[in-house]
């Protein structure tokens, strides 16, 4: 049972239903989330003030609630004047125009949008996202689409509208248990790691690729360093991409590297589009060398109804909602501590380096 999963059932025993409260005990989601303070306490950054006004977009909270929560803050929704937070998003024209702005909050874990921004991009406003909030729930949607390829249900399913009882294409091997198989996770981030959990909890070998150090959980069998993708994508049954994309990662999979890949391997994207090559995705797909994929995150995107990929009888493709249905407890405990840290002059959690990217 993961540390989230283990925190959620601990939390239901003493609430009263699934929704009698909308955040957790800080320290318990801390330490099960593994979110880390960034390098700066926010009473050192440019414009800072314990008394700031906090733009909320997006849904990012009942102001009546942080209002009481936090009486020293000034919350406000419309987008008119100035304000030296933004929680929610990172509109452009918003930031372009709040000559006070000091932080800006984002819900998603993705930040390259953000950072196209300039002033997110050169970090002259801190900028922190929704990293590892969703995890649990992508995790699970990148096993679920390996599953459907593994067990024929992206096969059956689009041969439901013909009607037809045909048996043949299991009987030939089409089908195949995950167990013993191995995955490989290309970014061992928050989403990666609980992809590798939850594979690991079906049996199968689990490798993976991270940035940062060959250090990695007890679930996963080996750690390799990103110039080893190379080799490893050769080992893998199934591949779960789940890179952000940065200035090193965009394109990484192209031809090359799809002609590096195991012979009948299922590739997986819960990522970013743009980190795959998508005229080389579909020639692997057309030749056989891939046997199917399950892409959630598409390059371009949305994806263009006449493009190939969406008639192509080995592919399972969702509309960028892996993350959906997660628990929204998450948000709302990371965003509050984060209010509570930043009135506090603290550092915040979940700083985003504008250099990696993420």
């Amino acid at each position: 049972m993961t540390r989230i999963t283990t925190l959620f059932s601990a939390l239901l025993l003493t609430t009263t239903g699934a929704l009698a409260q909308d955040t957790f005990p800080t320290d318990e989601f801390i330490a099960a989330t593994g979110v880390r303070p960034g390098p700066v306490p926010s009473r050192e950054l440019s414009g800072w003030s314990p008394n700031p006004t906090i733009h909320l977009l997006g849904g990012a909270g009942d102001i009546s609630q942080l209002t009481e929560q936090f009486p020293a803050a000034r919350f406000v929704e419309d987008e008119t004047g100035d304000a030296e937070v933004i929680i929610g998003s990172c509109p452009a024209d918003l930031i372009g125009r709040s000559d006070e702005l000091v932080w800006v909050q984002i819900f998603s874990a993705g930040a390259e949008r953000c950072l196209s921004v300039d002033e997110l991009g050169s970090g002259e406003v801190l900028l922190t996202n929704g990293q590892k909030m969703s995890a649990p729930a992508i995790g699970e949607h990148a096993v679920a689409m390996a599953l459907s390829l593994a067990r024929g249900l992206v096969h059956y399913g689009k041969a439901m509208p013909e009607g037809q009882w045909n048996r043949d294409w299991a009987r030939s091997g089409g089908i195949y248990s995950v167990s013993g198989k191995t995955m490989l996770v290309v970014g061992l981030g928050g989403i990666g790691s609980a992809a590798a959990q939850r594979a690991k909890a079906l049996g199968m070998r689990v490798i993976a690729t991270r940035n940062s150090s060959r250090e990695g959980p007890s679930y996963v069998d080996y750690v390799g360093l990103a110039d080893e993708l190379g080799d490893l994508v050769a080992e893998a049954d199934i591949i779960v991409n789940s890179l952000p994309l940065t200035s090193t990662t965009r394109g990484l999979f192209d031809a090359e590297l799809f002609a590096r890949v195991k012979p009948g391997g299922y590739f997986i994207n819960v990522g970013r589009g743009g980190t795959v090559v998508t005229a080389a995705l579909v020639e692997a797909l057309e030749s056989g060398h891939l046997a199917g994929a399950g892409l959630d995150v598409t390059d371009p995107e949305p994806l263009p109804a006449d493009h190939p990929l969406w008639q192509m009888p080995g592919v399972i493709i969702t509309p960028h909602v892996s993350w959906a249905g997660y628990d929204i407890r998450l948000r709302n405990t990371l965003v509050r501590e984060n209010i509570r840290r930043y009135l506090a002059g603290d550092a915040l959690l979940n700083v985003v380096d504008p250099e990696r990217g993420y």
